[in-house]
């Protein structure tokens, strides 16, 4: 047989109390594996805790204070020894001894007087069995880095995407990039304040509140089918330019239904976003667009995305308006209580005003001017 060079030879932790048996174990073990001997059960556990940490532990039970059983027991609750496999090697031969030792977590058990080729051909069996599951387990941490390593990357690529296509409608808008992203927040803080609430407690969860964070910016997609002349016109929109705009939603809608056909198969995340684009202008007394929905009949993405957005709209400074102070857009969402908006996010709204206004301060626009009064 080869003999194993010295830096590839497995370390074996002998524990007797009697010298004579580690000598003896020690000679037997030696030109195969790296041998290291422990005279008491405090010594064994030190030793199986320090690193290097030995591949197999031979342990003898009837020793003084700590015998081989409490070791072996305390080396199974312990995490960072639990894999060392132990083969209890004692003169311990009854059926309830080997019983036990083997409950307690021994891979094997073999009795004194020791036959010296059995010895070897366990330890070599354990330590093949240990090696495998090494491998093993090193292969699943490796497969599960690289899952979560994939995960993030796709996951990345999404949150470009979204943005990439959201400031693609707002370049054309007399909005800026600030705006997806106040909105975006607005939305996450009036999930959050209703996720305890009875009525949404179970639909609000933290999967469901990522998705709409995520989902929020594509809530205008569709102004990218708008006409310039009635997309960045500097005042009200006449009634026939009204109802061009008023396509926006339906236009975003099949936006990302597209996307969806061209990807093969539904994405959670895009179906949120689907709700949020098609349904942000709908109102809770049903006058609202494209379709007159009413209430909860209204997914609750885009009632929190409607009150969102005409927050946004009333505070924020455009070229043909100044935008309005916090007091006064507070008082216009209260006015539009169960008429405009969802009367539970309206409660909603009030309880985290100052979230509102600190999302607002942080995103604020500093480029666009309003114009003088």
């Amino acid at each position: 047989m080869e003999t194993p060079s010295r830096l590839d030879k497995p370390t074996i932790l002998v524990v007797d109390d009697t010298p004579e048996n580690l000598t003896m174990m020690s000679f037997l073990l030696k030109d195969l594996y790296k041998v290291k001997v422990a005279n008491n059960g405090d010594k064994a556990l030190r030793i199986a805790q320090s690193q290097p940490q030995p591949d197999l532990i031979l342990l003898d039970i009837m020793m003084p204070d700590l015998d081989g059983y409490e070791v072996c027991r305390r080396l199974q609750q312990d995490s960072a020894t639990r894999r060392i496999p132990i083969i209890f090697l004692t003169a311990k031969a009854s059926v309830e001894d080997e019983e036990l030792g083997l409950k307690l977590g021994a891979v094997d058990y073999i009795t004194k007087p020791i036959s010296p080729p059995v010895v070897l051909a366990r330890v070599k069996t354990h330590l093949s069995l240990k090696a495998s599951a090494d491998f093993l387990r090193s292969k699943s941490d490796y497969l599960e880095q690289e899952v979560a390593k994939r995960t993030q990357e796709v996951m990345a690529i999404q949150d470009v995407t979204i943005l990439a296509m959201a400031s693609l409608a707002e370049t054309r808008d007399n909005e800026t990039g600030n705006h997806i992203r106040r909105t975006q927040y607005y939305v996450k803080a009036l999930a959050q304040a209703l996720c305890q609430h009875p009525k949404f407690a179970r639909e609000l969860d933290e999967q469901k509140i990522a998705m709409l964070f995520k989902s929020a910016p594509l809530h205008d997609i569709g102004k990218v089918g708008i006409p310039d002349s009635i997309l960045l016109k500097p005042g009200r929109f006449e009634p026939e330019e009204f109802e061009v705009m008023k396509r926006h939603p339906t236009l975003g809608l099949q936006a990302i239904e597209h996307a969806e056909h061209a990807l093969g198969t539904s994405v959670a995340f895009l179906q949120v976003a689907k709700e949020i684009a098609y349904g942000h202008h709908e109102k809770w007394d049903g006058s609202g667009y494209p379709q007159g929905l009413a209430g909860e009949a209204i997914p609750l993405s885009a009632r929190l995305m409607a009150l969102a957005d005409v927050y946004d709209a009333l505070i924020s400074n455009r070229v043909y308006k100044r935008g309005m102070p916090h007091d006064k857009a507070a008082a216009i969402i209260a006015e539009g209580r169960g008429s405009h908006f969802d009367p539970d996010i309206v409660d909603a709204f009030f309880q985290i005003e100052a979230e509102f206004i600190d999302i607002a301060r942080q995103f604020y626009d500093k480029v666009q001017e309003a114009p003088a009064d």
